[in-house]
Formats: structure tokens, C-alpha cells, sequence
């Protein structure tokens, strides 16, 4: 049995279907009513859990118009990190009614805490795990605090060198997590598809004991899928209800249909990997017989000898395997045999 871990009552593992988050994000876009949509539309769609995240500009960074503050190349270029997370956040007092909502849909909802202070908003509300972003998790204390609730762990390692993400998982179990789920990823939004670097989940798996999986910030899902056959036992995209309606995050989100073709196609996936098994599959057992075999194509009388004008090796499969041909030529038959019988081994004499 490969690792595994339960969350809200669900085996996640390699031997288990991938277990899919879809991740709201800031796609909510400041409209309480838009998050309780994004949660109906994952739970719809099949998704196992649906992800925010906990955190306001304030607990994330300081509002400051210095260099370092400002984002200068991509998606988000031009804007400044408070401007930005400002914009973004979840407010708080929306956590209360959105757990309360997904519980009534039964669908798993938890979230990115940022802080200790989001730590203990959400360990009121009772939630079931906890995710740690890319961005934070070089963040010890943070991982440390989180583990001490013993909740299950999620960890994305975008960004993070082999040392980095060796250390997180360390100050994790040393403090109380036992259900530790490691999630490669790449931190960029969206992620060129020649720069996923999908086998290090075969490394991450190797090395840490753990289950891994794919947090993908790909266009698509194609990269998901790949990563289902590499032994992804947990896949976390972002959605949104509409790209076209814009949003922090919206540009590499799947939209409802595309989420729900996510869930069906990894799932597919997984069934396909199957067994490390040679036995046929039920599927095969009805074309067995259309195999080749050793039949009569003439008809011989008893005693005479099996050759190559009378017995040739055809479909269907209902006589001898093809291996024993030349075995049996040259051998008698011990009674009469007519043409399109298959030849059994209790129809040739083998004294000759």
C-alpha cells in the first residue's frame, strides 16, 4: 500500500481516484454572492474540496510605494503588493457563512492560512486541513503553527530548492502533522507548459514517503492529466464562473465545464494506470478465442501423420498453442480427424 492520507473522510493516495481542489482565489472578485456561485459550480462539477485563501493586504505585506514593493513583469505588473492584495483577500467575516454553505452542499472547504492569526479563524471554524502556499513555504514558523493543530497538510513547493522543501516537511512532522501531502508546483501564472517539470512528482514521491500531486497553473489540462500518470494523487487548479469577467486571477482559471472535464479526465487517468499485472483483464476475455491455434485443415485418418499441408496454425483459438507446432509434426494422429477441428494434445500419439 503507497501512502495515503484522509481529509474530511476521503483517501487520498496513488491507489486511490485523484482528489481535485478547485482553488477560488481572488475570482470571487470582492462579490460574496460570486463565491457561493464558485462554490455550487465545484461541487457541481465533481471537485472533492474547494480552497480560498485567508489573509488581508495587511497580514500579507505593509502599504508602501518603495521599489520593493512594486510588481514590475507579469500578469500583475505595475501594481503594488498592498494594492493587489487588497484587491484579492477574502474578506474575513465571509468565512463564517461560505464554510456554513459547503458544508450544506457537502462539498470539503478549506484554506491558504497566511499567519497565525488566519490559523486561529479558521481552527474556529473548525476546518478540516490547511493548504501552505508556494510563497510561504519557507515560512518554518507559519508551518510549525499549522502543524501543532495535527490537521492535514497540504504543501505546495513552487519555488522551493530540494533543501527547502526537506526542511518544511521536517518542522511539519516534528510538530504534529501526520497527514502531509506535498504539491509540485511552479510559480508562475500562468506556467509555460514546457517548464512544468512534472517527473520531479515521481522525485518528491521517492524521496518523502508522502503522497504528492500537481498544483498547476498551466493553461488547460493537460499537464494535470500527465501528472495523474506520474502518480499525482491531488490536483489543484484555479476557477473562476467567467474569464471573461475578469479578476485577479481569471486569465489561467478553468471555467465550469472545463473543471468539470478536469475531474472526468483525471479521473480516467488514474483508472487507466491500472495494475502491474499480466493476467487478462475482463475486457480481453470474450477475443481469446480469436487467438491463433494449431488446427486440421484436412482430413486425416488415424495414424497418419500431422504435416504441413494438414495442419496449419489459424484462427480461432480453441486448439493448441502455436509454440507446439513444431513439436507435433511429424507425430500421429490417434484417431480420424476432419477438417476444421482443432487439434488437441489428447488427439496426437506421442509414442510416434
Amino acid at each position: 500500500m503507497k501512502p495515503k492520507i484522509t481529509l474530511a473522510g476521503r483517501d487520498i493516495g496513488a491507489d486511490f481516484p485523484p482528489y481535485v481542489i478547485a482553488e477560488m482565489s481572488a475570482n470571487h472578485n470582492g462579490d460574496i454572492e460570486n463565491a457561493y456561485k464558485i462554490i455550487a459550480m465545484a461541487k457541481q462539477a465533481g471537485a472533492d474540496a474547494l480552497k480560498m485563501q485567508t489573509y488581508t493586504a495587511d497580514t500579507l505585506t505593509i502599504d508602501s510605494d518603495l521599489p520593493d514593493f512594486q510588481l514590475t513583469d507579469g500578469l500583475w505588473a505595475g501594481r503594488s503588493l498592498y494594492d493587489l492584495y487588497k484587491e484579492a483577500y477574502t474578506p474575513w467575516e465571509w468565512h463564517k457563512p461560505l464554510f456554513d454553505y459547503a458544508r450544506d452542499l457537502d462539498i470539503t472547504l478549506f484554506s491558504s492560512p497566511f499567519d497565525e492569526t488566519a490559523v486561529d479563524l479558521l481552527e474556529d471554524l473548525n476546518a478540516p486541513a490547511y493548504k501552505i502556499a508556494s510563497f510561504e513555504a519557507i515560512d518554518l514558523p507559519l508551518i510549525k503553527y499549522v502543524a501543532q493543530t495535527t490537521k492535514p497538510m497540504i504543501i505546495s513547493t513552487g519555488m522551493a530548492d530540494l533543501e527547502e522543501i526537506t526542511e518544511a516537511v521536517e518542522i511539519a512532522k516534528e510538530n504534529g502533522c501526520h497527514a502531509l501531502v506535498l504539491l509540485h508546483c511552479i510559480s508562475s501564472y500562468p506556467t509555460p507548459i514546457e517548464q512544468s517539470n512534472l517527473k520531479v512528482i515521481v522525485d518528491l514521491a521517492e524521496r518523502f514517503k508522502v503522497p504528492v500531486g500537481l498544483s498547476d497553473h498551466t493553461l488547460g489540462t493537460t499537464a494535470a492529466i500527465v501528472g495523474v500518470a506520474l502518480g499525482a494523487s491531488v490536483i489543484e487548479k484555479h476557477v473562476t464562473l467567467s474569464r471573461s469577467e475578469g479578476g485577479v486571477d481569471s486569465a489561467f482559471s478553468l471555467e465550469p465545464e472545463e473543471l468539470q472535464r478536469l475531474c472526468l479526465q483525471t479521473k480516467s487517468a488514474w483508472q487507466a494506470l491500472g495494475d502491474a499485472g499480466y493476467e487478462q483483464k475482463p475486457a480481453e476475455l470474450g477475443n481469446v478465442r480469436f487467438r491463433r491455434s494449431i488446427y486440421v485443415v484436412e482430413d486425416i485418418q488415424k495414424g497418419e501423420r500431422f504435416t504441413r499441408k494438414n495442419i496449419r496454425i489459424i484462427r480461432p483459438g480453441f486448439g493448441l498453442k502455436p509454440k507446439y507446432f513444431p513439436d507435433v509434426l511429424g507425430l500421429s494422429a490417434n484417431k480420424a480427424m476432419f477438417k476444421g477441428q482443432p487439434l488437441l494434445a489428447t488427439d496426437v500419439d506421442n509414442d510416434g
